[in-house]
């Protein structure tokens, strides 16, 4: 149990007391324990670690302890480093080095060569293009981002307060309680130029200052956003699971700000972790006296709730999301009155996303300019992308606004798998669009997305290859909006079902050209009269792969086929081993589902056609990209 603290003076204090144990921990072993790196078993290594440690002197039950040449080492479970292509990740400091792809039969190694000896493990390192990268921060994946909401994910315990504090955490909102004004704190934030990263890019300050502007109101509410749905999207998990403290100083922030007295935190029960780093964090800051009444002896007041949501994608509209926090069926409603005038329990509320909060402590304590000093004139500061698909490095990544779609996926993605051609990129979940590589240079902003139909949304990149078929990357959009349509109102209702039908009827070699104009026309009446944000830009998967693949749709519909071998119906494809490529080192025979594959050691092996089903585990398990795609006209690597 913590001491509570209720002053300026006792917090500074207990800062330096923090400050002072960090500084005096001459080495320290990060282990990454974000979702990612746990499911691919690195708190076997974290248990593995600490047992060793313990068993030769070096123990580590508080975090830090001696080790065996007197100095003093910490073993932590950080939250995600973002490089999830190369986990599970093991940091250590103050090397700054990284070891990729970690297992518990490493552990020993790691703690005689590296912990005990000093030395680093070439054969952990991360190795590219015929390079070993040491130092995490060199490696060209970390290299080309600027990480600020991201800064401390990998680089601290993302379960101790003392660890956040050491770091200066809590030193913003001790600024706006103390130094401050709540219209001060408004306008810092407004000339920062900070937009709402969820969704649309609504400016932060312009939504705070309408929720400050009822004075009259004796309760007002701060609900942050966490209900991340959108498939591949790992943003606002990782910050919850890797810098608790950051979102919730945010939201204190702007309750002082408001004069809002309670805040509710809506995560996806989907995210046990992260609903367990919150939960720790907002009991660690209660004990403290960070949460709750009369904080630090400033009059000040903000408690702080969690509310699992129940899986539900349409949660993620404000309208929606306070109707389920309320403990209603999750539904939009018609606007006006919006949330800042009448939101949760008809309050006025301020509704904002993780990564949004997550920007606030950093533009408190450096200052507008600051903040603006990257990004564009329209959209300031940097965005956090999830990285996923056919790219070579996967991972979480942050660059600042502005930043061109081929620096993303060639200079920190490192291209597309398998030497495959980059065909699109779906921007901003089931809501955004499709862009292509006509749009490679096209800058990473709100403005300028926009202007070409697409979204930057929560900030999912899905990056696709030359194999992929974009009417059926339409038709699995498709298929999420219906399914998680609540159904309230008619176009969006009945206008994601008939599209959905629509678009099968395309991929089983049913459809017909005045389905293309069907298509446009329901994506049009649902733009224009759905009830919420998820029904009015429900249709832009559709719109943006019409737009810029209209041939595909023709080529399923007049030639009855797929040329990517995707759509079962219409596909002539076979999975087909170049024998010139090929090194014999059977992983294709040994993950193939259906033994429809043959060969012997170190000779070249042979696919039965008759055998095989397509499903593509032995092109994906390729070490040499030996296995193409022979669709009846041509081969794609």
């Amino acid at each position: 149990m913590r001491t509570r603290i209720n002053s300026l003076d006792e917090f500074k204090a207990l800062q330096a007391k923090c400050k002072a144990a960090r500084d005096a921990e001459k080495r320290k072993i990060l282990v990454c324990c974000g979702t990612g790196c746990v499911a691919g078993g690195n708190m076997d290594v974290y248990n593995e670690l600490k047992k060793r440690m313990d068993e030769l002197g070096v123990a580590c039950e508080v975090a830090l302890a001696e080790d065996a040449s007197g100095n003093s080492v910490g073993l932590k479970k950080s939250g995600c480093h973002g490089f999830c292509e190369m986990g599970p990740l093991v940091r250590i400091e103050p090397e700054g080095w990284l070891y990729t792809k970690c297992k518990v039969s490493d552990v020993e190694e790691i703690i005689n060569t590296t912990i005990i000896g000093g030395q680093f493990i070439e054969r952990l390192g991360y190795h590219a293009n015929g390079e070993l990268y040491q130092r995490q921060e060199d490696i060209p994946f970390y290299k080309k981002q600027t990480r600020r909401v991201l800064e401390h994910c990998g680089h601290i315990d993302a379960e101790s307060i003392e660890e956040y504090l050491a770091i200066d955490g809590y030193t913003a909102l001790t600024k706006a309680l103390f130094e401050m004004s709540g219209d001060e704190v408004i306008k810092e934030v407004t000339d920062s130029g900070l937009r709402g990263r969820g969704g649309a890019g609504f400016p932060t300050g312009k939504k705070w200052s309408q929720v400050a502007a009822h004075k009259e109101e004796p309760v007002k509410y701060i609900v942050c956003n966490g209900d991340e749905g959108d498939p591949g999207a790992f943003m606002d998990r990782s910050c919850m699971e890797g810098d608790p403290h950051k979102v919730l100083e945010g939201m204190i922030i702007a309750g002082v700000a408001t004069g809002s007295t309670e805040g509710y935190i809506y995560v996806r029960a989907e995210y046990p972790l992260a609903v367990a780093r919150l939960s720790n964090a907002i009991k660690q800051a209660e004990e403290l006296g960070l949460i709750g009444d009369d904080i630090l002896g400033s009059g000040k007041s903000f408690h702080m709730h969690i509310n699992c949501g129940a899986g539900a994608f349409v949660c993620g509209e404000g309208s929606a999301m306070t109707a389920s926090i309320e403990g209603n069926r999750g539904m939009p409603r018609t606007k006006p009155p919006r949330s800042v005038d009448e939101g949760l329990y008809g309050k006025p509320t301020c509704l904002n996303n993780v990564e949004t909060f997550a920007n606030v402590p950093d533009i408190i304590k450096k200052g507008a300019a600051w903040f603006k000093s990257v990004g564009t004139e329209g959209s300031s500061g940097t965005k956090a992308f999830a990285l996923t698909g056919n790219v070579v490095n996967t991972g979480l990544i942050e660059v600042p606004m502005g930043t061109t779609m081929r620096e993303v996926v060639y200079e920190i993605g490192g291209g597309i798998k398998n030497g495959a051609a980059f065909k699109a990129v779906q921007i901003g979940g089931p809501s955004g669009g499709c862009l292509t590589s006509k749009h490679l240079d096209l800058p990473l902003d709100f403005d300028s997305l926009k202007s070409v139909g697409a979204i930057i949304g929560s900030g999912g990149l899905v990056v696709m290859d030359e194999n992929t078929c974009m009417v059926d990357t339409a038709r699995f959009f498709m298929n999420f909006i219906c399914d998680e349509s609540c159904g309230k109102c008619t176009p969006c209702r009945e206008g994601t079902t008939r599209m959905r039908i629509i678009l099968e009827n395309i991929c089983n070699g049913e459809g017909t050209l005045e389905d293309l104009d069907e298509l446009e026309e329901i994506a049009r009446m649902m733009e224009k009269s759905s009830l919420c944000g998820l029904g009015k830009t429900a249709a832009n998967p559709v719109l943006s792969t019409l737009a810029n693949f209209r041939d595909e749709y023709i080529e399923h519909i007049v030639d009855k086929r797929c040329s990517a071998g995707v759509c079962q119906k219409l596909s002539q494809k076979a999975f087909v081993i170049d024998p010139e490529k090929c090194i014999g080192c059977t992983k294709c025979a040994r993950n193939c589902p259906v033994e429809a594959i043959t060969g012997k050691v170190k000779t070249a092996h042979q696919i039965d056609t008759t055998k095989c089903i397509q499903c593509g585990t032995c092109k994906d398990n390729c070490p040499v990209g030996a296995i193409y795609v022979d669709n009846g006209n041509k081969k794609k690597n």
